[in-house]
């Protein structure tokens, strides 16, 4: 599914979205202009996987440290994590590196990945996400997030996951 896909579903579910088209971003340090024009957190996504070939998807505050050596015990994966190869994160997020979004989720139709949503990250009022594409933002309410992730069948785990 693709962006008009997603914010199909998100109307049907009710939850209000404003999306900022931009240049494409591909890094944190490349979408820090956007801050001043955009309200809210924002996001960095690490896509993991375990050593089972268990699926995380971690969505964290932009600045925020994840310890990749340790954070496998706050998460329930077996063993450390290392990063999901580029061909699994299209198979099952839909999307390709630089456009990694919790929005992902909706693609995930057998549910193989784990949303994991920073704590920290999930006390702002408003998040920011890429649309499934890095030319974009798109802002909704927290707690609306995770109605999306429920929606789609992934419970999210809201976990403090950051140093």
């Amino acid at each position: 599914m693709g962006e008009e896909g997603l914010f199909a579903f998100l109307d049907q579910l009710g939850i209000a979205h404003s999306t900022k088209r931009h240049q494409p971003v591909f890094t944190v340090a490349e979408s820090v202009a956007l801050r001043d024009e955009i309200p809210g957190g924002h996001t960095k996504n690490l896509f993991v996987k375990d050593r089972k070939d268990r699926y995380f998807l971690l969505t964290v505050e932009e600045h925020a440290v994840v310890d990749l050596k340790t954070v496998h015990t706050l998460i329930g994966a077996s063993g450390k994590v290392s990063f999901g190869k580029p061909e699994a994160l299209m198979a099952l997020l839909g999307v390709v590196p630089g456009s990694v979004t919790a929005f992902g989720v909706i693609n995930d139709r057998e549910k193989r990945v784990t949303l994991v949503l920073d704590a920290d990250l999930m006390a702002e009022e408003i998040v920011n996400c890429h649309p499934l594409r890095n030319d974009a933002t798109t802002s909704i309410a927290s707690r609306d997030l995770i109605r999306f992730a429920e929606a789609t069948g992934h419970a999210p785990l809201v976990l403090k996951v950051t140093a």
